[in-house]
């Protein structure tokens, strides 16, 4: 299984998103992947830089690790013929490092543009015919769509990497795990769901790479640092889809407001034990999963998770 480290835009400003993605490279993570946000969650996160400028001052600033949007919504907030632009652009940037990580988005992100949220059938329509521009532009030439959704007037990249950019598409159950399997070149999940992976590989995505993510909370004490995440990261207890609907960091807030620590702990592994950590990693390998990210949560602890991680953690998982 490859391990993975997450930028998460949501709580971190755009300079630290780099220097800590540096340096887990030297710490030998093998992939990352980056949070694509307008807003964050709840206002104590406080940051929410433009993820793809962060995508290119990464690519130049390492020269390993695998990078990927986890993920870009490429229907609202962006069309996806500048999805696509990006996309090739980034990759350009790290020498094929980049994986395009590709969902239906939040209503979170997706409402500053003033169009509404429309409804979860609706949005998967959406991202269908996105993914199907996308595709088509990354087979290079003019592309013209006229979607039921989306509409494309004669678009062509003019640069494109020699070998074409891999798309990742996020999944919660077995239509969208569908689509995945039928579209994209991986699956995305954030929960460790046997059941999506076996869709997404029955529909013809059997090989292909999945990928999962979990939120940890390291510090040198267990209860401190479950109320650290309770304090911070209690708005994920809503499930995705609540989560997928509410307008902003407020909504987050109030659904969450009765989440407490020993709530947020039996989910988010915490404190300074590793044993937490590697069932959780652990949970996702046994449904099937090939790639798990680990987020740290709070900006101002990943010095310490990586001191954490390259003391205890990682050689655990090396030698276990």
């Amino acid at each position: 299984m490859q391990l993975g480290y997450t930028m998460l835009c949501e709580q971190t400003p755009a300079k630290q998103l780099v220097t800590d993605l540096v340096r887990a490279e030297e710490l030998g993570f093998d992939f990352s992947v980056i949070s694509d946000h307008y807003f964050p969650w709840v206002d104590e996160q406080g940051h929410s830089p433009y993820a793809w400028s962060v995508l290119g001052a990464a690519a130049q600033a390492t020269t390993r690790i695998e990078m990927m949007t986890f993920v870009t919504c490429p229907t609202m907030r962006y069309h996806p013929a500048v999805v696509a632009q990006k996309a090739a652009t980034v990759s350009l940037l790290s020498d094929g490092r980049f994986t395009l990580g590709l969902g239906a988005g939040e209503n979170l992100n997706e409402h500053v543009i003033g169009r509404g949220w429309p409804s979860a059938d609706v949005r998967h329509e959406m991202l269908g015919e996105a993914i199907d521009v996308i595709g088509r532009l990354f087979d290079r030439g003019y592309v013209s769509y006229r979607g039921r959704h989306i509409s494309v007037d004669s678009a062509k990249l003019w640069d494109l990497p020699a070998e074409r950019v891999a798309v990742a598409i996020a999944a919660s159950g077995d239509r969208s795990a569908r689509l995945a399997a039928e579209h994209g070149d991986g699956l995305i999940a954030v929960s460790p769901d046997a059941d999506v992976v076996n869709t997404f590989a029955a529909a013809g995505g059997a090989g292909k790479p999945a990928y999962g993510q979990v939120a940890v909370c390291y510090g040198p004490d267990h209860d401190e640092a479950a109320s650290y995440a309770s304090r911070v990261w209690s708005w994920s207890a809503a499930g995705w889809k609540v989560m997928a609907e509410l307008p902003g960091p407020a909504s987050f807030a109030a659904a969450s407001a009765s989440v407490r620590p020993e709530d947020i702990a039996k989910t988010v592994p915490c404190g300074p034990d590793p044993q937490p950590y590697l069932d959780a990693i652990r949970a996702y390998q046994e449904a099937g999963f090939t790639h798990v990210a680990l987020v740290q949560v709070g900006a101002e602890r990943q010095d310490a998770f990586f001191d954490f991680a390259r003391a205890e953690l990682l050689p655990a998982l090396r030698h276990g």
